[in-house]
């Protein structure tokens, strides 16, 4: 059963920089890219960032475009996303995915979803 658990949410104002981090379980984490999206109120869910099963080359939203970075370590199971610089509008709750299909550079994405955590950005 596959299990992510997303952490390292909180309150930061702006300017200021987090860390999360998602924990996979119950699948071969190297097999598979993951993905961090983000959902804001009254908004819908979007794609942040993605990184191939080998880490490598990765994509980012637009609006997040050298300011965030994903990376994965394989051998923790982990999937982190660096953020910094951040915006009253980076505010929502952050989620990491699975790719549906092993040994693909991206989605197209799982259709559940984890708890999240929630990111608040405000002075």
């Amino acid at each position: 059963q596959v299990r992510l658990v997303e952490s390292g949410g909180g309150l930061v104002q702006p300017g200021g920089s987090l860390r999360l981090s998602c924990a996979a379980s119950g699948f071969t984490f190297s097999m598979y890219a993951m993905s961090w999206h983000r959902q804001a109120p009254g908004k819908e869910r979007e794609l942040v960032a993605a990184i191939p099963s080998a880490g490598g080359s990765t994509n980012y939203a637009d609006s997040v475009k050298g300011r965030f970075t994903i990376s994965r370590d394989n051998a923790k199971n982990t999937v982190y996303l660096e953020m910094n610089s951040l915006k009253p509008e980076d505010t929502a709750v952050y989620y990491c995915n699975r790719a549906k299909i092993p040994r693909t550079r991206a989605g197209p994405w799982l259709d559940s979803w984890g708890q999240g955590t929630q990111v608040t950005v405000s002075p």
